[in-house]
């Protein structure tokens, strides 16, 4: 079954990243762009890791991880190699409503990660529900290479209209005229 596209609003939302490999630098990176309030948990860390954790100011707990560490988190992301703790801690959020991502572990995933681009407030994410992470990620390549550098001006051009033009059929045929023309502008058919 494919998963549901969701675009989640992170304000207030707490994070939990279990593990500090490669895997972990990774996820991390992709939730940076959306959020700051993470948390690490792991008894060693890479540089890679480190670096993201001390450059953008994350809580870092060394140490491993143990029952009742997801109270007050509202999503965890386990990047470990130990199955029996995505396991663990999934099972553990169940009484919760934790969202969980076990990395490579689908079975105990409420959620997985999309390959995505993001061009200030323009986020597109491609999924291909866990079938093919390659593809999923030559799309999004593909995408990053054709979506113009103005495009973050243009939607805040958008925005600013939206707050003063009334809402209603007029509005809808300006804006749908704007975007053609845009474009057609940038856009090569």
């Amino acid at each position: 079954m494919a998963y549901f596209p969701m675009f989640m609003k992170m304000d207030g939302l707490k994070v939990l990243v279990v593990g500090g490999g490669l895997i972990a630098a990774e996820k991390l990176e992709k939730l940076i762009d959306f959020t700051k309030e993470i948390t690490v948990i792991a008894p060693q860390i890479e540089d890679m890791t480190k670096d993201i954790i001390r450059t953008q100011g994350l809580i870092y707990h060394q140490r491993v991880y143990k029952i009742g560490d997801i109270d007050g988190f509202d999503i965890v992301i386990v990047a470990t190699d130990t199955i029996d703790l995505h396991k663990q801690i999934y099972e553990e959020s169940r009484d919760n409503r934790i969202l969980v991502n076990s990395v490579d572990s689908i079975a105990y995933c409420d959620f997985i990660f999309p390959s995505y681009v993001k061009k200030e407030d323009l986020t597109i994410a491609f999924s291909t529900s866990g079938s093919s992470p390659a593809f999923a990620k030559k799309m999004r390549q593909h995408f990053e290479k054709i979506i113009p550098d103005t495009v973050g001006s243009f939607l805040q051009e958008m925005k600013t209209l939206r707050k003063t033009m009334p809402k209603g059929k007029e509005r809808m045929s300006y804006f749908d005229a704007m975007v053609e023309t845009y474009f057609k502008k940038n856009f090569k058919s």
